[in-house]
């Protein structure tokens, strides 16, 4: 479990997170929302140790993460950036691969191959197995960095914003294929989403954001409530539910029109 105990950030007189508190629990897909300049990111580039907070402290499973060796963190935490900065002409792969390195440094072995291998076949990219990355689409791009991430065989995964730029194919499978890394391997998904409908159909868990400050937290069925999604969005919202998940509805909501 990640804990995340009265964590400040600032950049000089600019305070981006104040006084966070809150966790995040294991083996479940949490969801990270809220508007833009919430926090989100932040919060999570902190949990990613790739920022180090202005105050307080954030524990993996009761240890204090600041005083992990790194190579020892990067086998219990992966993380996928937003716009992950890659300029090397590989194929999928050898991206792949890559996430392979906290344990093998590069001279990969058996192990590691299989990893590589679990992880193309896990999100069905065999096809593009030898594709180059330049030369794929936005969404098949993000597939294959996702399959690093996996390959990685963290119990932890952070991504921030992995839906950004994609179809709704294509962010439909990397949300059905988080689901079912939570739901078959036992692995803690934490991600940034700005889509409150896959947040509110895929997660577990669901963390708001607004103004650096948590605004709340709690089970998806508890949380995703009109009253707690106007106050966050500032927006008014219809959210209409059936057996097979819901819809919150902020595009035209009932009576705004009238």
């Amino acid at each position: 479990m990640i804990t995340v105990k009265n964590i400040d950030k600032s950049y000089g007189s600019k305070h981006v997170l104040s006084e966070v508190h809150v966790q995040f629990p294991k083996g479940q897909v949490t969801s990270l929302i809220g508007p833009n300049g919430a926090g989100k990111s932040t919060l999570l580039m902190l949990i990613a140790r790739l920022l180090e907070p202005s105050q307080g402290e954030i524990l993996l499973d009761g240890q204090a993460i600041a005083g992990m060796r790194t190579a020892d963190y990067a086998r219990l935490v992966a993380t996928l950036r937003q716009s992950p900065d890659f300029n090397l002409r590989l194929t999928v792969e050898e991206l792949v691969a890559f996430g392979r390195f906290p344990y093998s440094r590069g001279a990969l072995t058996q192990e590691d191959r299989r990893a590589v291998d679990e992880a193309i076949a896990f999100l069905s990219l065999e096809k593009l197995r030898h594709a180059y990355i330049d030369e794929l689409s936005g969404g098949q791009r993000q597939m294959a960095f996702l399959a690093m991430t996996i390959a990685q065989q963290t119990q932890l995964l952070l991504l921030d914003e992995p839906l950004n730029n994609l179809d709704m194919k294509h962010a439909v499978q990397i949300m059905r294929a988080l689901r079912r890394l939570c739901d078959e391997q036992g692995r803690t998904v934490i991600l940034v989403v700005h889509d409150i409908n896959f947040a509110a159909n895929y997660s577990d868990h669901i963390v708001a954001m607004k103004e650096g400050r948590l605004a709340f937290c709690g089970p998806v069925a508890e949380v995703v409530t009109q009253e707690r999604l106007q106050a966050l969005y500032e927006l008014d919202f219809d959210i209409v539910r059936n057996a097979r998940g819901c819809l919150c509805n902020y595009f035209n909501p009932s009576g705004e029109l009238a």
